[in-house]
């Protein structure tokens, strides 16, 4: 295999020194050149080029021989596989992206529900220490600026209530629902039954202690189950506070269309998530910190592609808004929890997984707070054919 591209791109990716005028004569199979990359890289060493066509496997010491065949280079590898290995990755690295093609393919039912798994399903006691009491993995809508996070996130929840327009007797949908915080709050304080679903099995569970711990089994219901398996339909309202991010922007189309065709005419729907500050993404994220260890096959869209696609979905857009700022609000007061419980944290996930998380959330906090990423809340109803919408002339909620 010729290595002349191979090589230049790899001495610029690992530092490592190689004459400029390489040609079609290197003849170093490009696996072993790249175990020799990598094992520089893991020694912290060089790797320089003398000129000089050492052929010698005894001669062979800082400097490897280049120009040399495969065939030549073989016996040292294999004697020696041991040294040119790279580390194997921490236990809180998921796959990489084209190995998870074998769990199905992107954002196909199997495939997210393994990224659920990975998020979610880290432990129910270790999100208790990191969300607080309300166990809410959502941005909140701080009141005030000295707002605790608890009063934030039930304010969040009562903006979403009042939003859609809930009252007493409605039915309302709730997908991705978390540890089921907008179902109880939907009917403890407005009379609606609720459902809620997740593809977190721990979540489920959590929530379904909850509901039943509160008194609310007449009312509420979580189910361990994938949006799109959702049976009933004509719900007065739906709320998606959370999930976009899971969905796939390429799915986009398809689940605001499947949501719409779950509410009843006048149905109200708002969406909930995080954006990026532009229209300019294609959402996927390729490798970085946050696929590999936070969110799998997360995806990000800009906000006005999020309308679009609601409007194309036959959708009316009412209201739209940016609670940014309450973004970064919110994980300062997770960043507070988890270093206040850090070594129950760590004794609980392990020190590993509790640093991924005390640095995505720190990090994530910087990016709202340098408008990197948004966050937006979009409203919209299923109106009527003869354009009844259900909305009165102005918007009765506070924002």
């Amino acid at each position: 295999m010729q290595m002349a591209h191979a090589a230049a791109q790899s001495r610029i990716k690992a530092g490592v020194e190689f004459p400029a005028d390489v040609d079609a004569g290197w003849r170093l199979g490009e696996a072993v050149a790249m175990q020799i990359i990598e094992k520089a890289k893991h020694d912290g060493s060089e790797i320089k080029w003398d000129g000089k066509m050492n052929t010698d496997p005894k001669k062979w010491t800082g400097a490897y021989p280049l120009g040399i065949t495969l065939a030549k280079f073989t016996p040292l590898v294999l004697k020696s596989a041991d040294q040119f290995r790279p580390p194997a990755p921490p236990p809180q690295e998921t796959i990489p992206q084209w190995r998870r093609t074998l769990h199905g393919l992107r954002h196909s039912k199997t495939r997210d529900a393994e990224a659920i798994h990975h998020h979610y399903d880290v432990s129910n006691t270790f999100y208790e220490w990191v969300l607080g009491p309300s166990m809410t993995y959502t941005c909140a809508c701080f009141p005030q600026l000295d707002s605790t996070l608890e009063e934030a996130q039930a304010n969040k929840y009562d903006l979403v209530a009042r939003k859609i327009g809930l009252q007493p007797g409605m039915r309302l949908l709730d997908v991705g629902c978390g540890w089921g915080g907008m179902v109880r709050h939907a009917a403890k304080n407005y009379g609606v039954k609720a459902l809620g679903v997740t593809l977190s099995r721990e979540q489920a569970s959590w929530a379904q202690a909850a509901i039943e711990r509160e008194g609310l089994a007449d009312l509420a219901e979580v189910r361990f189950m994938d949006y799109r398996d959702v049976r009933e339909g004509d719900f007065d309202a739906i709320s998606s506070i959370g999930l976009t991010e899971h969905i796939g922007v390429r799915n986009y189309p398809a689940y605001f269309a499947f949501l719409k065709s779950k509410l009843r005419p006048g149905g109200r729907l708002l969406n909930h998530c995080i954006t990026r500050p532009d229209n300019l993404h294609d959402g996927i994220t390729r490798g970085g910190f946050i696929d590999r260890y936070v969110f799998p096959d997360g995806e990000l869209a800009g906000s006005g592609h999020i309308i679009q696609v609601m409007q194309d979905s036959g959708l009316e857009v009412r209201h739209e808004e940016s609670l940014r700022e309450h973004y970064a609000m919110t994980l300062r007061d997770w960043c507070r929890n988890l270093r206040d419980h850090w070594d129950e944290a760590v004794a609980e996930v392990g020190e590993g997984t509790a640093r991924v998380w005390g640095l995505y959330m720190a990090g994530s906090r910087l990016s709202f707070e340098r408008n990197r990423i948004q966050l937006h809340q979009v409203l919209a109803s299923k109106t009527s054919a003869t354009g009844e919408s259900a909305f009165g002339l102005r918007p009765t909620w506070a924002s």
